[in-house]
């Protein structure tokens, strides 16, 4: 797994600054080390910037940097259908659907390439995009339902990623979480298989076409009308997810939240535009 690990050893490394010492949680010297991750990771969230605290291969605490103001005005792309209905802007269930099973498949890709699983993600980005671009519903179950079967029978994802990134339900409801991994309440294999149930949902709304106005804002990420954006609640969780984790287990976890810091602009940006 290609998780960005450098050397945390003492001396400067590839510009890295200088690791100092501090008692661990089990009252040993260990180097501690200051690391930022993003914002331009390979499959990491487009923005983000996280620093880390690390003693040996822990992370010991965890701060997210104030993101940048996004360079578009418009709304989170993923966010786009549900936006639109909010408006009183014609939207389908099919369209909202068709979104959430692309982004589902951004998500997921993104995840597997973290976790090392490059020919995978790169299938979950090529049936993304055929979302994206119109595909009809039988030719994406078609491959999707391979790709699904594939990363579920994975014995070997599944012991890398059991037990990381515990998230109970009351803390999941206390962080005012509300979309997927509300759902999930588990760990990030949990958080992964909800989004694998939501591609397949999905796919059997796509052909619908009732209005969408009609239904929940309920996006990828969560409630698109909720007082925190789905993805702000996301951040405000991840510090906690982290701090204890081991730096190898990081990248995953982040992973499998995926938060998306182009809504966090959205909610200062007209709702009734649309995403080109």
């Amino acid at each position: 797994m290609d998780h960005g690990h450098h050397d945390h050893h003492m001396g400067a490394v590839a510009g890295l600054p200088m690791a100092e010492r501090a008692d661990d949680r089990d009252g040993l010297r260990l180097d501690r080390l200051h690391l930022p991750l993003g914002p331009a990771l390979p499959d990491w969230p487009a923005g983000l910037v996280l620093r880390v605290e690390l003693q040996g291969d822990v992370v010991q605490r965890a701060e997210i940097e104030p993101a940048s103001a996004p360079s578009s005005s418009r709304p989170a792309f993923w966010n786009e259908p549900w936006l639109r209905a909010i408006a009183g802007e014609p939207a389908t269930v099919g369209e909202a659907a068709r979104r959430r099973c692309a982004a589902h498949l951004d998500s997921v890709g993104r995840f597997l390439g973290v976790a090392g699983w490059g020919d995978a993600a790169a299938k979950a980005h090529h049936v993304r995009d055929r979302a994206l671009d119109d595909a009809p519903a039988i030719e994406l179950r078609a491959i999707v339902g391979k790709l699904v079967r594939r990363v579920r029978k994975s014995w070997t994802l599944r012991w890398l990623t059991a037990g990381v990134g515990e998230l109970s339900v009351e803390h999941a409801h206390d962080r005012q979480l509300t979309g997927p991994a509300l759902l999930a309440a588990g760990d990030v294999h949990s958080r992964l298989t909800v989004w694998l149930d939501e591609i397949e949902r999905a796919l059997d709304e796509i052909d619908e076409r009732a209005p969408l106005a009609n239904h929940p804002p309920v996006g990828p990420r969560g409630r698109v009308d909720a007082d925190v954006p789905p993805s702000q609640a996301l951040l405000d969780m991840l510090p906690g997810l982290l701090e204890g984790a081991e730096f190898a287990c990081a990248r995953l976890i982040v992973a499998s939240l995926d938060p998306d810091l182009d809504e966090l602009a959205a909610q200062h940006t007209p709702r009734g535009h649309a995403h080109g």
